[in-house]
This record gives C-alpha cells, structure tokens and sequence, in this order.
C-alpha cells in the first residue's frame, strides 16, 4: 500500500513540474486563467500593503526598473499625492487583462468613499519575476445608491 501510494505521490509531483508556469511563453492577446490570477494576486499584494501603509512591502511589488528609478521616499509620495483610493479603498475586482509582448496590462476598478476609480496597471516581465511598472487613473465616476 505504501508502494502505491508513493508512486501516487510521484506521479503527481512530475505532473505538476511538467506544467508551463504562466510567466513563460506569454501570448499576445487576454491572459489565460493562470496568468490572470497571478496578476491579480500580485496586484492585490501591493493594494493591501498600501492599504496597511506598509510601504516598503507595497515598493517591493514593483517592477525592477520602477525600484530602480524611484525610492521608497518617492513611491510614498506618488502614491499619497496621486493614488490616496488605493491606501483608502473600500474594495476592488479586477476587469479585463492583456498581453502584449513582456507586457500585461490589467484593468482594476477601486471603490474609495463615493467613487470607483478605473486604473490600468501595466506590469512587466523580467526573467520569471512580474512587478508593477505603472497605474493610470483611466475614469472615475461616482457611486448611485438606488
């Protein structure tokens, strides 16, 4: 029984290794289920930091070239001066995702006090790491209670 159950547990450990992880071999065009959950876990990660005001953890989640260009200092300031729904948002569901290249951009829409803002985040692919490169603010409209 023991044989068995250890061939069980091979089998499913080579299956599982043979499984293309989502950041390889992106094709252009909507992600698949995969890539759209790891971007939206990954997305989520750095909105709940914001929201916690754990800024360094909410940094770490951006891309390479992002941390790069802007220290922790000026990522807070950004995100205080222009991006004050994400540390004050009262939830978010994420919306359309799309390849294009090494590039995902992925359309989250933020409720913070009577608004829903739409941002499109772009992210970015380096090896087998994703960060955030950019949020834009693409709408924002107001919230009717009926």
């Amino acid at each position: 029984m023991q044989r068995i159950i250890a061939v069980c547990v091979t089998v499913l450990l080579l299956a599982g290794c043979s499984q293309k992880a989502p950041l390889e071999n992106l094709a252009d065009g909507k992600c698949n289920s995969a890539l759209a959950d790891l971007v939206s876990k990954h997305i989520s990660g750095q909105i709940d930091a914001l929201a916690e005001k754990d800024w360094e953890l909410a940094h770490s989640f951006a891309s390479d070239n992002f941390r790069a260009n802007a220290s922790v200092d000026d990522f807070t300031f950004i995100i205080g001066t222009q991006y004050a729904m994400l540390i004050d948002n009262e939830g978010y569901q994420f919306n359309e995702c799309d390849v294009a290249g090494n590039t995902i951009t992925q359309e989250v829409s933020v409720t913070s006090g009577e608004q829903v803002f739409s941002l499109v985040y772009t992210l970015t692919v380096s090896g087998s790491a994703l960060g955030v490169e950019s949020a834009i603010i693409s709408k924002v409209a107001s919230q009717i209670d009926v």
